[in-house]
C-alpha cells in the first residue's frame, strides 16, 4: 500500500483524524481540492473561529438517530480541544451560551491542526481533485489528477453541501451511495429564512434592525438575537430554528420575550393616558420596528385605545405568526442537515458496517449541531474516533 490511510478532505474533521492516526504510527495522506486547508475554519466566527462550546452535549445535535453521536462526543470532549489550543498558546474567550472564540484570528486553529499533522508525519496534497475511488486489493485505490494511490483505510471527510463558493460539493454523498450507504436527504441548516413577496415589501424598511427574540415551532424554541434582512429573517435565533423548520410551516416569534406587552400597555394607559403608543413601545423596541407595528394605529393616545386594540398590538410583538417562503439555501447555510445514514456506521469508530476500512466523519454524516461551536466539536470528536480506529 502507498499509504495506510487516505483522508479525502482537509477540513476540521479530516485534519483532526490525520493528526490522531499519525500519532498511532499510521502513514497518512490528506487530499483536498482546495488550495488551502480548513477554509470553513478560516471564515467561522467572523474570522475568529467559534472552535467549540463548553456545554456541547448530545442534546445539541440533530440526527435521524439521536443516540449515534453520544459515543464519539463522550470520548473527545470540549476540554480536550481546549487543552490542545492552550498547548499552542492560543488565547481565547467565552461569549454567550458557552461559545469559545480565539482572541486572535481563526488561522491560528488551522496552523495548530497543520502542525499536529506535520508532527504525526502526515502528507498533505492540496489543489488535488479526486477523480475516482474503487475497492482494491485489501483496501482502496484513489485516482486523482496527480496519480493513483492505494490505501488500507479510506476516510471521507469532505463535508456537506453548504457554502458551495467555499468548494463544497456532494462528493461525499456520491462515495457513500457508491459503496451502498443510504442518505438522509441533505438540506440547508443554520440558514436565514426568506419572506414571501407579500411580507417582503412592507418589511423592507426593517432591514438591519436587530432584537432579542424567542423563536419557536412545535419542535424547538430558541431565545437569541433576531435580525431583519432585505430578504427575510436571520440572526442566531432564526438560524437555530431553521434546522427544525420544514417548508410550508409557520414559526412564532416573540419580539419581547421577557415583557408582557399587554400588561405594560394597560398599565401605561392607566398611569400615562396621554402617552402615545409609539412612545410607550419605543422604550422597549427599536424605533423602526415600532413604526412598522404602529403603521395602522389611528388613535395616538393610549387613553383612546380599547382593550381589543391593545391586544392586536400585543399579538404583533409577543406572538408574531410568520410563514416563511423558504430559506436562502446552501449558498448561505452554515451546515448541512442530513447526510450519510448512521444506520450503516459504527458510532464508536465511524467505520462503515458495509465496507470494512471505509470511514465517514464530520459534516458528511447525518449529525448536525446547533449554532455556537457544536459542529466543530462534532468534527473534532468524529475525527478523533476515526483516527483512533483507522
Amino acid at each position: 500500500m502507498d499509504f495506510d490511510v487516505i483522508i479525502i478532505g482537509a477540513g476540521a474533521a479530516g485534519l483532526m483524524c490525520g493528526a490522531i492516526a499519525g500519532q498511532k504510527g499510521r502513514r497518512v495522506l490528506l487530499i483536498d481540492h482546495a488550495e488551502k486547508p480548513g477554509e470553513k475554519i478560516r471564515i467561522s466566527g467572523g474570522g475568529r473561529c467559534n472552535f467549540t462550546n463548553i456545554y456541547s452535549n448530545p442534546e445539541n445535535f440533530i440526527s435521524d438517530n439521536s443516540h449515534f453521536c453520544k459515543s464519539a462526543l463522550s470520548r473527545y470532549v470540549p476540554q480536550d480541544f481546549i487543552d490542545l489550543v492552550e498547548r499552542y498558546d492560543i488565547s481565547w474567550h467565552e461569549k454567550t451560551l458557552g461559545q469559545l472564540f480565539c482572541d486572535g484570528r481563526s488561522q491560528q486553529i488551522i496552523d495548530m491542526l497543520i502542525a499536529q499533522c506535520e508532527k504525526s508525519g502526515n502528507e498533505l496534497w492540496l489543489g488535488t481533485e479526486v477523480l475516482d475511488v474503487r475497492s482494491g486489493d485489501n483496501g482502496f485505490v484513489v485516482t486523482t489528477n496527480r496519480q493513483s494511490i492505494s490505501c488500507e483505510s479510506l476516510v471521507i471527510a469532505c463535508g456537506g453541501a453548504s457554502i458551495p463558493k467555499m468548494g463544497a460539493s456532494r462528493f461525499g454523498y456520491k462515495i457513500a451511495e457508491q459503496f451502498g450507504h443510504g442518505l438522509i436527504d441533505p438540506v440547508p441548516a443554520l440558514v436565514p429564512l426568506t419572506f414571501t413577496d407579500e411580507l417582503k415589501d412592507p418589511l423592507k424598511t426593517l432591514s438591519g434592525v436587530s432584537v432579542s427574540a424567542r423563536v419557536h415551532n412545535e419542535r424547538a424554541s430558541f431565545d437569541e438575537d433576531l435580525l431583519f434582512t432585505h430578504r427575510g429573517l436571520s440572526g442566531p435565533s432564526i438560524l437555530q430554528i431553521s434546522s427544525y423548520w420544514k417548508p410550508g410551516e409557520a414559526i412564532t416569534i416573540n419580539l419581547a420575550p421577557d415583557i408582557d406587552i399587554l400588561a405594560r400597555l394597560k398599565m401605561a394607559r392607566t398611569k400615562h393616558p396621554r402617552q402615545h403608543m409609539k412612545t410607550c413601545l419605543g422604550a422597549i423596541l427599536p424605533q423602526r420596528l415600532v413604526d412598522y407595528i404602529c403603521r395602522d394605529v389611528k388613535k395616538e393616545r393610549l387613553a383612546d385605545m380599547s382593550d381589543k386594540e391593545l391586544v392586536n398590538i400585543t399579538l404583533q410583538i409577543n406572538s408574531w405568526f410568520v410563514k416563511p417562503a423558504g430559506t436562502e439555501g446552501f449558498r448561505t447555510a452554515e451546515v448541512t442537515l442530513g447526510g450519510v445514514d448512521t444506520k450503516t456506521l459504527s458510532s464508536k469508530t465511524m467505520q462503515s458496517r458495509i465496507v470494512p476500512g471505509l470511514y465517514f466523519i464530520g459534516e458528511v454524516v447525518d449529525v448536525t449541531g446547533h449554532l455556537g461551536g457544536h459542529n466543530f466539536q462534532w468534527a473534532w470528536a468524529s475525527g478523533y474516533a476515526a483516527g483512533q480506529a483507522v
